[in-house]
């Protein structure tokens, strides 16, 4: 009697969480709204050991004290054409990156002349590198090319793709992490170290001003770039179903958010992640946040720091990045807006929906929880 309870008790509650965002477009509100109820029904609670881990949701302001109210313990988001510095907290301070060290590891093995049509076989040798993580889709044995392999790494985050990635390019693990390390030192990155090629390692690390940085090298890549840009793209393992990415940042896509770019990242330390490059009333912006407690808090940042640039048109202290030197800039055709979840990213507490479009300031709601008792990478 107590459990169904304490059941119906969080059906009720999520459900009239809805009810405290008083937005235009409701709907995003009501549908992520049923999703928690569905979920809260099948989970009641999470146990790890004898400690239940209880979501707990709690009203955001969009705004505060004049400025976006962002949640990220670490973050900086910057004017895409001038490199102004529109917001920061701690934008310096190093943390966990987690899989957005996979930016830096692509950019390895493209330098090294990767083969994009060459063919290689997922070893024993990937799963052990790859151990440890969120589970993968690339099965020990199945072979697809090294094309697939960057769009499992970048979209959908798979760690298995990264070291199978090295080894196309003759590079063990241990010398794909070097080479990421040199190709920070290149970028004039003081702050970014890694020690694993994948992101697993809790010493991988960065700042919001570097993750920034990273990307933009990524994106100005002619290869690399439209990967980060896709929201879904399908892999064909040799005589294997085609495998379905969706890409891991595709929460933050809204009607006025157009996602350019991006790389999430999640492990117990870093906890959830995010650099991104969006283009908000037809102008650059460039976000990183690290350190969010919420799967989906993440994206809420993003959500009121489009709804902050639109109503206030901030304008910040000139703050310029260095700039990558290599690749083209990024073909910028226009993404379909939406807002389902990826299937690449661990299961995580419900978090908060997107906050609204930008027609008046209005609330959103982010939620807490215990850490998760995985440690997957995305």
């Amino acid at each position: 009697m107590l459990t169904r309870f304490f059941r119906w008790s969080l059906v009720l509650g999520f459900a009239a969480s809805a009810l405290l965002v008083n937005r235009p477009d409701g709907g995003h509100a009501v549908a992520a709204a049923k999703k928690a109820a569905k979920h809260a029904a099948r989970h009641p609670a999470r146990v790890r050991g004898k400690k239940a881990i209880v979501v707990r949701e709690r009203y955001v302001a969009p705004i505060k004290g004049g400025m976006p109210n962002v949640q990220a313990r670490c973050a900086m988001v910057i004017d895409g054409d001038s490199g102004r510095e529109l917001f920061s907290r701690s934008p310096d301070h190093e943390r966990p990156i987690a899989s957005i060290s996979k930016l830096a590891a692509t950019l390895v093995v493209m330098d090294k002349g990767l083969d994009l049509d060459g063919l290689t076989t997922i070893s024993k040798t990937d799963i052990d590198v790859a151990r440890g993580g969120a589970k993968s889709r690339l099965l020990d044995g199945m072979t697809v090319s090294n094309r697939d392999l960057l769009h499992a790494a970048l979209m959908g985050s798979d760690n298995r793709a990264v070291p199978a990635l090295g080894r196309a390019v003759k590079l063990t693990p241990s010398e794909l992490t070097a080479g990421m390390n040199a190709k920070a030192a290149e970028l004039g990155l003081k702050h970014t170290r890694f020690r694993d090629p994948t992101g697993l390692s809790t010493d991988n690390v960065s700042t919001p001003r570097e993750t920034i940085v990273m990307l933009r090298a990524v994106m100005n890549h002619p290869v690399l770039g439209p990967i980060t840009h896709r929201l879904e793209y399908d892999a064909h393992p040799v005589g294997r179903p085609p495998i379905k990415y969706v890409n891991t940042y595709k929460p933050a896509v809204r009607t006025n958010i157009q996602v350019m770019g991006g790389k999430t990242g999640y492990n117990d330390d870093a906890r959830y992640c995010l650099v991104i490059a969006t283009r908000i009333d037809g102008h650059p912006y460039f976000m990183s946040f690290l350190g969010n407690e919420g799967k989906l808090t993440r994206f809420g940042d993003v959500a009121r720091v489009a709804d902050w640039v639109t109503l206030h048109k901030p304008k910040g202290t000139p703050a310029p990045l260095p700039e990558p030197t290599a690749g083209d800039a990024v073909a910028t055709e226009k993404l379909p807006v939406g807002v389902a979840a990826p299937v690449d990213e661990p299961a995580a507490p419900v978090d908060e929906p997107a906050a609204p479009p930008a027609t008046a300031a209005v609330g959103t709601q982010t939620a807490t929880a215990s850490p998760p008792a995985s440690s997957g990478v995305h």
